[in-house]
């Protein structure tokens, strides 16, 4: 059965879960976690999203992710592709270090983001590994608790929902977390309710539906990114099919790669079938472009220029 698509609008609220390939450790040391939680800032930084809390536990990790005008693909294929390769070098192997794609829980942040945010603070505690949510470092929770300043980490929408004065919100929030403490496993928090991508009751699923459909309008064809792509490099659609990795083919067709995964409703498979190359390696083309961007301008003022051409 094909994969339902990704819901995503402006202001979005996602539980997101990152676990290791079969069940792996993805963390070997602090040093690792650290160069993670480097990455989901600048990630934060890049793309103006918004983090409310995470988790990082030894083979899996934990967010709740709002989302801005850039969609939840782009932002966990990035910190997950860096990641990736950042893991392997430091541990000398090579392949897949998280288990598939992401897992995503749209969220009714009504009626779900204080006790999401509590499930996921309180995980250490369900996993065996402290007795108190307190003592554990690699999880937003102590910045909550004002011991740990996260520049990154939004903690002002769930403190509001305590109360107006911080001082106030933040001894009702260390309550809150107590009560939960010994809260047991909760399925929905990984599956869904009445649909498998989203965790809210049929109001919320058909209005949540109602504006993705709206945002999907808006969307770009294959063949304009192809078209706008070309254009910049001022070759011509044949030769994107070039084989090999020759200049300026290849980052042309790296460059498409990257554009289409940004698009909801366009794949990499269309994508290879139309230029006749391997699925994995235009994955792979389309990663080491979006860890370029991080430091390249003359990249960057590319893809800009591509993407006014598709405005």
């Amino acid at each position: 059965m094909a994969r339902k698509p990704r819901i995503h609008y402006p202001g979005a609220f996602f539980h997101v879960m990152l676990r290791g390939n079969g069940g792996h450790d993805i963390f070997s040391s602090d040093a690792d976690r650290t160069h993670f939680n480097l990455l989901l800032q600048e990630g934060v930084e890049r793309y103006k999203h918004r983090i409310h809390a995470f988790c990082l536990m030894d083979n899996h990790v934990h967010l709740i992710i709002q989302v801005g005008g850039v969609s939840l693909s782009p932002i966990m294929q990035n910190v997950s592709f860096r990641f990736t390769r950042y893991f392997n070098v430091h541990q000398k192997r090579i392949g897949h270090l998280f288990q598939g794609r992401y897992k995503a829980l749209l969220i009714d942040r009504n009626s779900y983001l204080l006790e999401l945010v509590r499930y996921i603070h309180c995980n250490p505690v369900r996993s065996g590994i402290v007795k108190n949510p307190d003592e554990y470092k690699w999880s937003s929770h102590t910045a909550y608790l004002g011991k740990v300043n996260i520049s990154w980490l939004t903690r002002k929408l769930v403190f509001s929902q305590f109360a107006k004065n911080q001082t106030a919100a933040a001894e009702l929030y260390v309550d809150f977390i107590q009560q939960g403490v010994a809260e047991n496993h909760r399925r929905e928090f990984h599956t869904g309710a009445h649909d498998e991508r989203i965790l809210g009751d049929d109001s919320f699923s058909e209005k949540a539906l109602a504006l993705a459909q709206q945002k999907s309008k808006s969307t770009t064809t294959l063949s304009q990114i192809i078209n706008a792509v070309c254009s910049e490099y001022e070759i011509d659609k044949m030769s994107l099919s070039e084989p090999g990795k020759k200049r300026p083919y290849a980052e042309a067709r790296a460059i498409t790669a990257f554009l289409v995964q940004e698009e909801e409703h366009l794949s990499l498979t269309d994508l290879g079938k139309l230029l006749h190359r391997d699925l994995a390696a235009l994955s792979r083309a389309a990663g080491r472009i979006r860890e370029r961007l991080n430091d390249n301008p003359k990249l960057n003022a590319k893809i800009s220029s591509i993407k006014k051409q598709l405005a």
